[in-house]
């Protein structure tokens, strides 16, 4: 399977970094807080879908525009993205903070969608449940508390925590700050309009994770119709990094699900 390619396209005034690799059905994947890589579960589900990966405005190498305010923007830039590469049928596909926005996006519209899944995503918070907050943790301690194996954080540590990347994470934190500083992570308005979720969902929680606690997971599958909630044991808020097999598996049945059925 060849590699993916990066490219750079213009929308709405600003231009973003766009990765893209393999053939099939489009599943557009959402990047986390972190920002957007090609990542070895993208490789994997490349062998059977066209995977796209964009790098959203404000974030890496993509440009900042003035209208950038809100996660809502994003979730309607990403319905204008869909229009613009002409794609239908879309398998999205949220991570993190991009789990929120694939949810702003489709309780607007799932007109383009053939179905969403949600991994460990940000945008509701439920009263008592305790979350880690990224703000209050140094670069180090936010990344391991993305794991619950810190064996495999030690990996991503050395490799995020390069100088060179300085710049880049800088700019992608204060984005992150300017989104989701207050309300803390979440929109208390979204869990209200959930139920206009019409395409099969799919939602993937760590058991340990401290982010945003797979109690959050339960709640959005009791407010999205049918949604199914597969909660992967000894893993914590990144399970496509820390169990990559686990979630690729359990993504690949749900959607071949969904094609049988079709």
């Amino acid at each position: 399977m060849a590699d993916h390619t990066t490219s750079t396209i213009a929308l709405r005034g600003c231009r973003i970094r766009l990765m893209r690799g393999g053939t099939g059905s489009p599943l557009l994947v959402l990047h986390g807080a972190s920002g957007a890589q090609w990542l070895p579960f993208m490789q994997k589900l490349s062998e059977t879908f066209d995977v796209i990966a964009p790098e959203y405005p404000g974030f890496g190498e993509s440009d900042t525009p003035d209208w950038l305010d809100t996660v809502h923007d994003l979730a309607y830039f990403h319905l204008d993205l869909m229009q613009e590469l002409k794609l239908d049928d879309v398998h999205l596909v949220g991570l993190s903070l991009g789990g929120w926005i694939a949810a702003e996006l489709a309780v607007r519209s799932t007109a383009r969608l053939a179905s969403l899944t949600l991994a460990g995503a940000a945008g509701i918070a439920l009263p008592g449940v305790e979350q880690m907050d990224p703000f209050l943790r140094t670069d180090e301690q936010r990344l391991r508390d993305f794991f619950h194996d810190q064996s495999k954080a030690d990996d991503i540590v050395a490799r995020a925590l390069r100088p060179e990347l300085e710049d880049i994470s800088l700019k992608n934190r204060t984005t992150v700050a300017r989104l989701t500083w207050q309300p803390r992570g979440h929109d208390p308005h979204l869990i209200k309009w959930l139920h206009r979720i019409d395409v099969p969902t799919l939602l993937i929680w760590g058991d340990h994770d401290r982010m945003f606690p797979k109690a959050l997971g339960r709640a959005y599958q009791q407010h999205i119709p049918g949604a199914k909630l597969v909660v992967v044991p000894e893993c914590g808020h990144v399970p496509q990094i820390e169990k990559p097999d686990v979630f690729v598996a359990e993504l690949e049945a749900f959607l071949g699900a969904r094609r049988k059925a079709a």
